[in-house]
């Protein structure tokens, strides 16, 4: 099925309107600035010991075109921090991170007044990436908490992503909900293993059709799908096309910004080591992939794991619209 031809924001008498451009990979792009960065911390490490690189990746990305800047808080979790330390400092370096990326957007903004550059802030998997198994719903509040507090002076809407089943993002959406009135949106990852058919799912085995309708009933303003093979997120946004437009609110967003990991069996250790990148995604070929998401229906695109400002930067060159 073509879903432009179902697609409203696709026929040919509305306006067309430009594609709303994220950024990319932050950890990747950290340790390519030459900041601190190892597991299990990652991305993390350069926010506590040298944030002034955390500074130069989000001018990077504001730099090469992106309309939106993700606060780096992916690594801002227990099983990340250590218990302690998250406990002791999680809210001061939410806050710190929203801090940084707030002066960023706002520099861009003073010399992009005609798109002005908005602060997405991240809520990552608060237990484990790809792991639905690990999700402790009574545990969500208290790692949320900080992370909100920290985050929401600085920002434009909040970021819900990465989540491998409905369980993990509808607790997050409905914590939200319960403390402030910004956008929210949710980013799922999908099942991507090397050799992988059949209908797009996320990880927990939950249809995609069926995550967005339950995503939108909760008051999703718009629905991503991140950290997943470009090659799977096609389908998911066909899939998610067709109940957006059927929904009570056609309007809402639909996005991807795909890793560039190489393919990989599931694990039971995603943080045994550092994926590697594969070669074949530099800017020109992710291009073509972010022009077939648009032609499907998509409204929001960027980058996940490993895809740079570079990357963002021939997005923004190909003045997409929808």
């Amino acid at each position: 099925m073509n879903a432009s031809a179902t697609n409203p924001t696709n026929q040919s008498h509305a306006p067309k309107r430009a594609v709303t451009i994220l950024d990319g990979g932050m950890g990747r792009l950290l340790e390519r600035l030459g900041a601190p960065f190892r597991l299990p911390e990652w991305s993390a490490l350069a926010l506590i010991e040298a944030p002034e690189y955390v500074s130069r990746a989000y001018q990077a990305f504001a730099d090469s075109g992106a309309d939106i800047i993700t606060t780096n808080t992916f690594g801002l979790v227990p099983h990340m921090l250590g218990e302690a330390r998250f406990h002791a400092q999680a809210q001061t370096l939410a806050d710190r991170a929203g801090r940084l990326a707030r002066a960023v957007a706002d520099g861009a903004a003073d010399r992009r007044s005609a798109s002005p550059v908005r602060v997405a802030g991240s809520l990552p998997p608060l237990f484990e990436s790809y792991r639905p198994d690990k999700f402790i719903a009574a545990r969500a509040p208290e790692i949320l908490a900080p992370l909100v507090q920290g985050l929401a002076p600085h920002i434009d809407f909040w970021l819900i992503e990465t989540q491998s089943s409905t369980a993990e993002a509808l607790t997050d959406l409905a914590f939200i909900r319960q403390t402030n009135s910004l956008p929210v949106y949710v980013s799922y990852t999908l099942k991507d293993e090397a050799g992988r058919i059949g209908p797009p799912e996320l990880r927990s085995g939950e249809g995609v059709g069926e995550a967005v309708a339950a995503s939108l009933a909760a008051g999703a303003d718009a629905v991503l799908f991140n950290c997943s093979q470009p090659e799977v997120m096609s389908e998911a946004i066909i899939a998610a096309r067709r109940v957006i437009d059927a929904s009570p609110t056609p309007a809402a967003g639909l996005g991807v910004y795909a890793n560039a990991f190489l393919p990989e069996p599931p694990s039971d250790e995603p943080y045994a080591g550092i994926s590697g990148i594969r070669p074949d995604l530099d800017p020109e070929n992710y291009l073509k992939w972010v022009r077939r998401w648009v032609n499907q229906g998509a409204t929001i695109v960027g980058g996940c794991c490993g895809i740079g400002p570079e990357h963002i930067a021939a997005i923004r060159k190909a003045r997409l619209t929808f």
